[in-house]
């Protein structure tokens, strides 16, 4: 089979508590609109506030985890991709386990037995959304869980691999074995700039993987944060696209290229000095339900395309098709097929 487990994704699965909030909530907590930070102590009382509201949903998720589903999801082929994370011994990691067989997607848990399984606020105002990540489970990763043979052998098989930059924070050493495996072996590195505070706060780890990246994702408040972290003096999502592309890398197999979503705005994808940008599918406001889950779908889409080394614009194409069926649904969730063609 010729896209048997070919992508594998590495990330920290996080059960979404989801509820649609108000402004002041966000304020009580210190949460700004469109935002994803960690939670600190002042957040821990959201969790079961949000519990109590009678509009909350639960949904597996956790960025590279949502990516990985919607591309299995596009693929339509039994077994195309892995996933690798850790959970906890619990009930919301047994539920993660169950909704990850349902969506096909061959996972490799590690199961930690101290801590419980991690968990996303998703505060929903207005459509849009703001995630605190408590990462519990996710967070004990440990590299050891992927040098395992039966785990290893997922990454000798895959031709592609994609990391949300969320997991620079929990095992850089994991995402450096993948990254060299890669650029030994002539397949493709992806990861994403994945939020502003991963760009700022953990700058060191990104560069150490940044020149092993055959393609960067990220979106325009990310790179704009990029930019401003690198000095580099420019807010222009296309010149900044321009100058990731162009980082130095660590083998010469694939040139580098950037692909920077901008909400409704057109997508920038920077390739060989140069930009070409992809209009998005416009919604109607009123068939938006949510913007969680909305960059991790593109992504999605994006890879499912990839893998069968379809065009850029099939890719692109593929990437705003999912987001578009995602945000008009709660979560980063989607009806049982697609309808792409």
């Amino acid at each position: 089979m010729a896209y048997e487990r070919v992508l594998l994704g590495m990330g920290n699965p996080l059960l979404d508590i989801s509820a649609v909030v108000d402004d002041e909530f966000l304020t009580k907590y210190d949460v700004k609109p469109n935002n994803a930070i960690l939670a600190e102590d002042k957040h821990l009382p959201m969790y079961d506030e949000m519990a109590s509201k009678s509009n909350v949903e639960y949904i597996a998720g956790g960025a590279t985890q949502n990516s990985i589903k919607v591309a299995q999801w596009m693929l339509q082929v039994p077994d195309a991709t892995s996933y690798i994370g850790s959970i906890g011994k619990d009930k919301f990691g047994e539920e993660m386990k169950k909704n990850s067989k349902l969506a096909g997607v061959n996972v490799q848990y590690y199961e930690d037995d101290k801590a419980p399984t991690g968990t996303c606020a998703v505060c929903v105002v207005g459509g849009e959304r703001s995630l605190v990540a408590n990462l519990s489970a996710a967070n004990c990763y440990k590299s050891e869980h992927l040098k395992q043979p039966e785990n290893w052998a997922l990454v000798e098989k895959a031709k592609y691999f994609y990391i949300a930059g969320f997991f620079l924070t929990v095992s850089p050493e994991s995402i450096q074995l993948v990254a060299e495996h890669a650029a030994a072996n002539n397949k493709v590195f992806m990861m994403n700039l994945s939020a502003p505070f991963i760009c700022e706060f953990f700058k060191d780890v990104q560069e150490k993987a940044l020149p092993y990246m055959d393609y960067v994702f990220g979106n325009e408040t990310e790179a704009r944060t990029f930019s401003r972290v690198h000095g580099w003096e420019t807010d222009n999502v296309e010149e900044i696209a321009i100058k990731i592309s162009q980082l130095p890398k660590a083998s010469g197999a694939h040139k580098r290229i950037t692909v920077i979503t901008q909400g409704a705005d057109p997508v920038v994808v920077a390739q060989d000095g140069k930009v070409k940008l992809y209009p998005v599918i416009l919604l109607p406001k009123e068939k938006l339900v949510d913007t969680n889950g909305a960059g991790d779908a593109f992504v999605g889409g994006f890879l499912s395309q990839l893998v069968q080394e379809k065009p850029m614009e099939d890719c692109v194409r593929a990437g705003c098709y999912a987001a578009n069926v995602v945000i008009q649904r709660s979560g980063c969730t989607y009806p049982e097929k697609p309808d792409f063609h």
